[in-house]
């Protein structure tokens, strides 16, 4: 076996951001994650001020996740069901759910998701929602504890 020598690099452009506190959400009102807080932000591609998205200027492949703990402020187990979604350009390029509305014993969950996803380094934007309902009129919020958008551009090579 040979040895393969000058390999590397690394995965910027890259952020990741959370809550900074918890974010009040309607019943059945799909939602911006407003993840306010940078933990890093490797080339300013993050806006984590107005609208909290992500646009890296560097084209290429890119890991993107997150996670979104949706509650039921008033404390009742009356969550139908949470959904999150990532979205590229404005349209959804993936999912998650979970729906309890035949077992409603549900007070605080979290929707967590990662994809890959092409971008093209100049008008490309991700950007993460999500929805919560339920019933009783409960105030729903998603909680800063467990809360958080991020992704990193793939290291890529060619032989």
């Amino acid at each position: 076996a040979g040895t393969a020598t000058g390999f590397g690099g690394v995965n910027t452009p890259a952020f990741h951001a959370k809550l900074s506190a918890n974010q009040s959400i309607s019943n059945e009102s799909l939602t911006k994650v407003a993840a306010n807080t940078e933990l890093f932000d490797t080339d300013n591609a993050y806006d984590n001020s107005s609208n909290y998205r992500f646009t890296p200027q560097t084209a290429g492949k890119y890991i993107i996740y997150s996670s979104v703990l949706v509650d039921s402020a008033s404390n009742n187990n009356n969550i139908d069901y949470i959904y999150s979604e990532i979205q590229k350009n404005g349209t959804a390029i993936t999912f998650n759910m979970l729906d309890f509305r035949s077992d409603r014993d549900g007070r605080k969950f979290t929707v967590s998701q990662q994809t890959a996803v092409d971008m093209n380094g100049s008008s490309d934007y991700i950007e993460v929602f999500a929805i919560g309902k339920a019933s009783y009129s409960a105030d729903l919020k998603f909680s800063s504890s467990n809360t958080y958008f991020g992704g990193y551009k793939i290291i890529t090579w060619a032989l």
